[in-house]
């Protein structure tokens, strides 16, 4: 088995921005004005969702020869349905996280459209970050003082 551990720190900055580091990149957090931040950058869940985007999209590209798909050009938008009363604590019966994430493929391709039903179906089979929010991990936080 081949294990791979990633690591990223988190840190606040101001207000509700965030810091996210991992290797020796860096990109900032933050809430739009409507929820209390200052709008300098995507929130966590629009993070998730583009974190979801670019690993369909890599695996799209990283194994398209192997499945005989002519990519020209691949885009993904996504959506995420989320009941801000949840995390508010404003509803305690609303879901915290995504009730729905939707994937929308537009895929530029020599192939049949059977054929290139089939390589979403196996870019979605294949993506890790997919699997992590289908199945997901065990979940461990350890507190340091």
């Amino acid at each position: 088995m081949a294990i791979e551990v990633f690591k990223t720190v988190t840190e606040s900055i101001d207000g509700l921005q965030v810091s996210c580091r991992a290797r020796d990149f860096e990109f900032i957090l933050d809430e739009p004005k409507s929820l209390g931040g200052t709008d300098i950058g995507m929130n966590p869940v629009e993070a998730l969702l583009g974190s979801l985007g670019a690993c369909k999209v890599i695996a799209a590209k990283s194994f398209a020869r192997l499945h005989k798909i002519n990519l020209k050009s691949v885009r993904i938008e996504l959506e995420g349905e989320l009941d801000t009363d949840g995390f508010m604590g404003k509803n305690p019966n609303a879901k915290i996280g995504f009730s729905k994430i939707v994937s929308n493929f537009y895929i530029e391709a020599d192939n049949t459209e059977e054929e290139i039903k089939a390589y979403v179906a196996f870019i979605n089979a294949t993506c890790p970050v997919a699997d992590t929010i289908k199945n997901a991990p065990v979940m461990e936080s350890n507190l340091f003082l």
